[in-house]
């Protein structure tokens, strides 16, 4: 028996050593604005999962995915977050999550990036184009964004003439390094 249970605890041991990390997101803040009634209101959503492969010798193979709860939706106003997480607006009890995948990811200058993402908001996709800064903090990789979306292309909301269809949003994360990449 015990000769089974060597062999076989030695290799979970290497397959879990040697098996690709996953990272950790260790800080994270996204935020939005809106114009309404000709005044930004602004929130933020929590919640962000992220499966980051980065390496800037070989961006393409780096990839970018990463999660956000639409039920942490928290603009200080909790009637009108219960409103914006309902049917009318982001349908949180239907699609739960917002996704961004990365196609495409270039380098600009320095730590500055470009990436091609596709953006899943209430089942529906649209490549965008997200500006970005990775800055290699030793143990951690930091990412902060910011782009604009029209909300309508998502079906968030109807139409109003007091709520903009453009929404900002921002994305300042700060994620654990891979074990391979670490190690480069």
């Amino acid at each position: 028996m015990k000769r089974f249970l060597f062999p076989l605890f030695a290799i979970i041991v290497f397959s879990t050593f040697f098996a690709d990390a996953q990272n950790t997101v260790t800080r994270s803040a996204i935020t939005f604005k809106i114009k309404n009634l000709g005044i930004y209101t602004d929130g933020t959503l929590g919640g962000l999962q992220a499966d980051i492969h980065f390496n800037p010798a070989d961006l393409s193979s780096s990839t970018i995915k990463a999660t956000v709860d639409v039920n942490t939706l928290n603009s200080d106003n909790e009637s009108r977050d219960e409103h914006v997480k309902s049917a009318d607006f982001f349908d949180a009890a239907h699609y739960p999550t917002i996704t961004l995948k990365s196609v495409a990811i270039k380098h600009k200058s320095g730590n500055n990036y470009s990436g091609q993402f596709n953006l899943t908001i209430k089942d529906k996709t649209k490549l965008i184009d997200i500006p970005f800064t990775c800055v290699d903090k030793g143990s951690t990789l930091a990412f902060n964004g910011a782009f604009k979306l029209n909300r309508q292309d998502y079906g968030i909301g109807g139409s109003s003439m007091i709520l903009s269809d453009e929404v900002i949003i921002a994305i300042d994360a700060e994620v654990t390094k891979q074990r391979a990449e670490a190690s480069r």
